[in-house]
């Protein structure tokens, strides 16, 4: 689940990481006179979404007075924004922070996060903040620090320590910069998270050490210990993935034209992945799980037809805990209660299968079986070509 900046602020805040004054967010429909600007400015405007790049994109503006940060915040609402990380995609700007801007006097990168090769957190830092650090990383490798960090104890004091003289952090500033990695490390390992990254953090004029922006992605799969952030919104999702969460069904939107109903995750990956090799594209990642009732098949076909992409659906079911003629009396019941207008093939496999394709065939319903996933995704992909 990834957060937006000021959701990611708000995390940040109760580990004790130094922010800037906030003066609040703006949502499209609300009134400017919600943002209270005390104090002498001036204020940063930034659009809340999940990409980076926004200021390139126009969606970081500077703003002297107040009258000039409410008119940003309201020009920016709305306001269809495209950067290197969208994909070509426009993000409709829904909501944005305004917060008071900063003397900066140097600005620093540092993130932590989940090394899969290691299955270790690690911190990524440079002394070079504010920019890509993709591009950091491929022009000058070597001023990229990486450093291991133990899940358990979290970051020691004297690693720590190295890494502020790696990132010849002043003296003024080392204490309080040492007791921020600290806290950061704490916060990606406590909120479980896959990445927290700070960039730029930033000394300002007046010797003060505050994290600018904020990137925090958790594992969904860890929700249940944090209901705080079960509430919030899923940024991402689709109203169809909102829908399919709702019921308890795994279903990812995908940019092909063939719906994919199946049993169990690594199933459905190589049901995907077949459908690649016969020519197709899937449309969707859904997984029903291993003992789908009737209910579940019913609503996992409404959930796949809703996608107006979708030019055939393919079903394929291993009948391991649920046999395959229970599957097949499910198919069957939920194919009367919704309306099929285009090819459906059916793949069965495992206990009970003989069964369960009789119960197909003398169904009446307008569908093809087969025998193998190779020759089922063949079949779909013709149908829907």
């Amino acid at each position: 689940m990834k957060l937006l900046e000021y959701e990611g602020k708000e995390i940040f805040g109760r580990y004790g990481i130094p922010l800037q004054k906030r003066c609040g967010v703006i949502r499209l429909g609300d009134s400017t006179d919600k943002l209270v600007l005390d104090g002498p400015g001036p204020w940063v405007v930034k659009a809340q979404v999940l990409a980076g790049g926004r200021g390139k994109a126009g969606g970081v503006k500077l703003a002297k007075t107040p009258t000039e940060a409410r008119e940003l915040a309201l020009k920016m609402l709305g306001m269809k924004m495209v950067t290197h990380q969208t994909q070509g995609k426009a993000l409709i700007v829904e909501e944005v922070l305004v917060d008071e801007a900063c003397d900066i006097k140097r600005e620093i990168y540092i993130s932590v996060v989940l090394d899969r090769k290691g299955s270790t957190p690690t911190i990524i830092a440079s002394a070079e903040g504010g920019m890509s650090i993709e591009e950091l990383a491929q022009s000058h490798p070597e001023k990229i620090i990486k450093l291991p960090v133990d899940v358990e104890a979290g970051l020691l004091d004297f690693q720590a320590r190295q890494l502020a003289f790696d990132l010849n952090i002043p003296q003024k500033n080392f204490r309080e910069f040492t007791a921020f990695a600290c806290r950061l490390v704490r916060a990606f390992i406590e909120e479980d998270a896959s990445l927290v990254e700070v960039n730029p953090l930033v000394i300002t004029g007046d010797d003060r050490l505050i994290a600018l922006d904020s990137k925090i992605v958790t594992d969904d799969n860890a929700l249940f210990r944090h209901k705080d952030l079960a509430a919030k919104p899923d940024h991402e999702a689709t109203e169809i993935e909102k829908e399919a969460k709702e019921i308890g069904i795994n279903y990812i939107g995908l940019d092909g034209d063939i719906g994919c109903m199946v049993n169990g995750a690594g199933l459905a990956m190589a049901t995907l992945d077949t459908v690649k090799m016969a020519g197709g594209d899937a449309a969707n990642f859904l997984d029903v799980g291993g003992g789908a009732n009737v209910d579940q098949i019913t609503r996992a076909f409404q959930i796949i037809l809703k996608d107006s992409k979708v030019k055939a659906v393919l079903v394929n079911i291993f009948g391991g805990i649920m046999k395959c003629d229970n599957i097949a009396s499910g198919v069957v019941e939920a194919s009367k209660k919704v309306k099929i207008n285009i090819p459906l093939i059916v793949r069965l496999e495992g206990t009970n299968v003989k069964e369960g394709r009789e119960i197909l065939a003398k169904s009446g319903l307008k569908l093809e079986q087969a025998s193998s996933l190779w020759e089922a995704a063949q079949k779909a992909v013709a149908a829907a070509k």
